[in-house]
């Protein structure tokens, strides 16, 4: 293909990324009285699941809108994520199907297991920020004060782009294990260099975990494990990626 055709492949697959994502906020709508009341607005009330799961002592967040279009604002953030989220797997079999044929040759049932390899590691990574960091996150600047004269009220803009940015971070750091095997298979890693690095890689893990979570032990831990436990699947997963170029090689 030349260089034109190229371009011209990418805008079309562009444009039916966008429709996923535009048939997701479809779907985001029709739904928009469970995601606003439910998901949206779930963590900042005391009896939300995870608190129950983990055993936290929650109090309802005291919410205010602070600017005319705050709520506005809130409500088309919140079903723009929500269509983005729901779209998501179309999107990424869009991009990644004219991504691949770059690297190598492939067909489209290797493109759609591709897909929800890469979708599940997304989504995985989506809830954990959603039901365990989220929740202890909220608590602790909920329940942190400095004076007894001085009332915690969030401003519905600063709590939605709070939230957005928590479950957003953890679905990117959850690709760890898409990224260890691809790189695996293109010879950019091995999982020698991963042990390698194992502890090297585990204090970058606290680190994480303490820059995405408050600065208490306990979320951190929380956080850090399954950061470590993805890191050790990742060597596995890098081990496959061998496996697998050898075998390309071979043909």
């Amino acid at each position: 293909m030349s260089f034109l055709d190229h371009v011209e492949e990418l805008r079309w697959r562009i444009i039916k990324g966008c429709i996923g994502i535009g048939v997701g906020i479809v779907i985001a709508l029709v739904f928009q009285n469970f995601l606003i009341d439910q998901v949206l607005l779930g963590p900042a009330q005391s009896d939300f699941i995870s608190y129950q799961l983990f055993g936290i002592d929650a109090v309802d967040l005291s919410l205010l809108s602070r600017r005319l279009p705050g709520q506005f604002f809130a409500y088309w953030g919140t079903i723009f994520i929500m269509g983005v989220i729901i779209g998501s797997p179309i999107l990424i079999y869009q991009l990644w199907g004219f991504l691949v044929p770059a690297f190598e040759d492939t067909s489209k049932w290797k493109v759609k297991t591709n897909t929800l390899f890469i979708t599940f590691f997304f989504l995985l990574g989506i809830g954990f920020g959603y039901f365990v960091l989220v929740p202890f996150a909220l608590q602790f600047f909920t329940q942190f004060t400095i004076s007894s004269i001085i009332m915690n009220q969030f401003d519905i803009g600063a709590y939605f782009s709070s939230l957005t940015e928590w479950i957003l971070a953890s679905g990117v750091v959850f690709q760890l294990p898409v990224v260890s095997y691809y790189m695996s298979k293109f010879g950019l890693l091995n999982p020698a260099f991963l042990r390698k690095y194992r502890k090297h890689a585990i204090v970058v893990e606290f680190i994480l975990a303490a820059i995405l979570t408050p600065p208490d032990i306990v979320s951190q831990t929380l956080v850090a494990i399954p950061l470590i436990l993805l890191y050790e699947f990742s060597i596995h997963i890098s081990k496959l990626g061998i496996k697998h170029r050898n075998k390309q090689k071979a043909k």
